[in-house]
């Protein structure tokens, strides 16, 4: 062959070329993009509708409905999913695997503005984000301060570090959790309010009048223009829209300060974060899709200091939850486990060649093939991750084959002629082999080819480790067919070099193989029964034992870490949910033992309609639900699985009337779960709201009856309370007033 060949005649390029490609490695290491998970880039969009003070029914009603109605329209819709709560409504729309996702976005968001004009006056915009499995929290940027309220701290997290968090590379920042918007508060006293004779309507006509927004102009003197700065919008809103005249004509002027006063603060909080058990404001950090958890969290953390500056020195801002630590383990370890297949290959190697200079010879074309193999995956838009280092990994034992059996038949060919020069001998014994060895590199990766006939998350999976395995295999037979014959022309430029002379005994490995050959020649009189006697055991093993074994797209990963989620009854409210929660974490900190829970984070309540994209990184069904991220301390080596069941024991007694349930905490189990909150979700779709509940109930109850499965709940509040205002309209007619 043209190729081996060339290389014998010149060796120097070839091993020219083989240290480009490792230095090219090391460029496309350096280059390559690092995760636990390659892009899953799963084809779903959200939009997230906020309407202040809307209830469920009526955002479900005049909002979602519409988004429904028009999303329909889009090219390649799978489904779409909604949620309504009062102030939010959250729709997920899913879109077939291949469908042009540039083309859905620009889609979505011209039937967005078509279906907005159905809706009520006051309805605002809503956030559209493309969001992935893979953009999910990597840690927490925590803020708390012994001095300043909630609402500061959220001001300053909002407007100063938020606009420099958000520039990093790889980060998606979306507003801090645990305060709200900072708002201009009027508090009204009515008892004072009745005793002028005044509606609040005509206080709210006054500070309107009284405090707008208009455009000043100009003003033309002589050969100036002058730009006009009016105080149209008062300049110090808690002085001077105190002195603000609600009333004026005959009698004394009624000011604002007569009925009430103004002060700067926030608006109703709609929920809490709590971090230890205490009331604080959090942000997380979200990454990209297309971002590198090692990156981004490196960012984060070296951006800390920067942070710090541009806010109050009694604000401490930390990082906590580092979900980096999962994704950089798993990377090592794979990586380790690959190195130690390695050695422990060219061990084996030189048990079977007995020769140290040709197992060398192996052993040093594996890592060369795996470094081009780094290479074509870098070319080809693929990134570090475990699947693709588990390919490379499981790539190792294969690439082995094609180094010995070139090496073996070198041998061969020399103890047959041993008057044959060395350098005929090498060409002669690989090509003999080139052959079988091409066959043997298309069989292995045929093996891997329907990989690419899979559609969504696991051809995104499958894909990139099929490639990792395809490109070894590549890289192993062309550097058996070129650096390998080099390598031992060099090595081997003695004639007594080559192989173990004939004269020298047995070795106890060879005695053992004679032994095992001459065991092989008796059996095989008796082949058909063994073939059947092996084919009756596997079955039997397939039977008996298949069923016995779980089904899971990805292994159990070992973590420290678990998300609770808390239920209190339906309508508590979220200060004494908060309360709840507190309480509960003292009894989690007392099951886990003395210092083994070391940080805590929760959010209690509903997100504040100023920031529905919030609803979509973590979403509570009302201000009865709090769920709180709890990290146990890793020498304490607390198996999270039994501590959740311990928890399941310990806490519905101690707390009557609240439900919980746990989820995945770590990135890993996030990612797996595709963006839901647990790994299977039921849905029921009928007509009849009434029959579809019972029949939800019993399925529930039939579900509780399979002892594998924890946590069964309904979503939705389905009895949550509420108060039922009729107007008479006859009467309110009669007496002037509206609804």
């Amino acid at each position: 062959m043209w190729l081996i060949r060339t290389a014998l005649r010149r060796p120097i390029t070839v091993l020219i070329a083989v240290i480009g490609i490792a230095l090219c490695a090391i460029l496309a290491v350096v280059r390559m993009r690092v995760d636990i998970f390659p892009d899953l880039n799963l084809p779903v969009i959200y939009v997230a509708q906020p309407y202040g003070g809307m209830s469920p029914r009526q955002m479900e009603g005049y909002l979602v409905f519409y988004y429904e109605y028009h999303f329909l329209y889009i090219n390649g819709v799978q489904s779409v999913e909604d949620k309504s709560i009062q102030g939010n409504g959250l729709l997920k729309i899913t879109f077939h695997p291949g469908t042009d996702m540039s083309q859905a976005l620009a889609q979505t968001i011209a039937y967005v503005n078509r279906a907005h004009a159905f809706m009520p006056y006051g309805t605002v915009n809503p956030f559209v984000i493309r969001f992935d499995a893979g953009t999910v929290p990597v840690g927490d940027l925590v803020f708390s301060s012994p001095t300043l309220s909630i609402g500061q701290i959220q001001d300053l997290a909002l407007n100063r570090v938020r606009p420099i968090f958000a520039t990093l590379p790889g980060v998606s920042a979306p507003p801090p959790f645990g305060g709200n918007q900072r708002t201009i508060v009027i508090t009204i006293n009515p008892e004072r309010l009745r005793s002028y004779h005044l509606a609040p309507d005509e206080v709210a006509r006054a500070i309107q009048s009284g405090n707008q927004l208009m455009p000043a102009g100009n003003v033309r003197t002589g050969s100036l223009l002058r730009i006009v700065n009016s105080n149209a919008i008062v300049p110090d809103i808690t002085r001077q829209l105190n002195d603000l005249p609600i009333r004026t004509g005959p009698g004394p002027t009624v000011y604002l300060h007569d009925i009430g006063y103004v002060s700067d603060s926030t608006d109703i909080p709609t929920g809490y974060a709590l971090v230890n058990g205490r009331r604080s404001v959090y942000e997380p950090v979200t990454k990209r899709p297309d971002a590198s958890t090692l990156s981004v969290v490196k960012e984060v953390r070296n951006a800390l200091p920067r942070f710090r500056s541009l806010v109050p020195s009694s604000i401490n801002i930390s990082y906590e939850f580092d979900q980096s630590g999962y994704v950089r383990s798993a990377l090592l370890s794979v990586a380790r486990e690959g190195l130690l297949g390695a050695l422990l290959t060219g061990l084996v190697i030189l048990l079977f060649l007995r020769d140290a200079r040709s197992s060398l010879i192996v052993v040093t074309t594996i890592p060369f093939a795996l470094l081009t193999a780094v290479v074509a995956l870098w070319m080809s838009g693929q990134t570090i991750n475990i699947m693709t280092l588990g390919g490379l990994t499981l790539a190792v034992g294969i690439l082995v084959d094609e180094g010995v059996v070139a090496i073996e038949n070198i041998d061969a060919t020399i103890e047959r002629e041993p008057d044959m020069p060395v350098a005929r001998a090498v060409l002669r014994g690989v090509q003999q082999t080139i052959g079988p060895r091409f066959l043997s590199m298309l069989a292995v990766v045929a093996v891997f080819v329907p990989s690419f006939f899979m559609t969504g998350v696991t051809k995104a999976l499958f894909v990139p480790l099929s490639l990792a395995v395809a490109f070894s295999m590549i890289a192993s037979f062309l550097l058996s067919s070129s650096l390998l014959p080099v390598m031992f022309m060099w090595m081997h430029k003695k004639r007594g070099a080559v192989g173990t002379p004939a004269s020298e005994s047995h070795s106890t490995f060879e005695a053992f193989r004679e032994r095992w050959s001459a065991g092989l020649h008796r059996v095989v009189g008796f082949r058909w029964l063994i073939v059947g006697a092996y084919f009756a055991i596997a079955l039997l093993i397939i039977l008996i034992l298949g069923p016995l074994l779980g089904q899971e797209l990805f292994p159990e990963v070992a973590n420290n870490q678990f998300r609770l989620r808390l239920e209190a009854p339906y309508g508590t409210r979220a200060e004494e949910t908060a309360n709840l929660a507190s309480e509960v974490l003292r009894q989690v900190s007392q099951a886990g033992g003395s210092g083994n829970v070391t940080t805590t984070l929760g959010y209690v309540g509903t997100q504040a309609a100023s920031y529905p994209i919030n609803t979509v990184f973590l979403w509570t069904s009302g201000p009865h639900e709090a769920v709180i991220n709890i990290g146990l301390r890793p020498e304490a080596r607390i198996d999270v699985g039994s501590f959740e069941e311990k928890l399941r024991n310990i806490l519905p007694p101690k707390f009557p009337g609240c439900t919980f349930s746990f989820e995945a905490g770590d990135i890993v189990s996030q990612i797996m779960n595709f963006g839901a909150p647990t790994p299977v979700d039921v849905a029921v779709t009928g007509p009849d709201f009434g029959q579809l509940r019972a029949y939800t109930e019993r399925l529930k109850g039939q579900l509780g009856d399979i002892s594998s499965l924890r946590d069964l709940r309904i979503e939705q509040p389905l009895d949550y309370p509420s108060v039922n205002v009729d107007i008479h309209r006859e009467l309110a007619g009669q007496l002037g007033v509206t609804a």
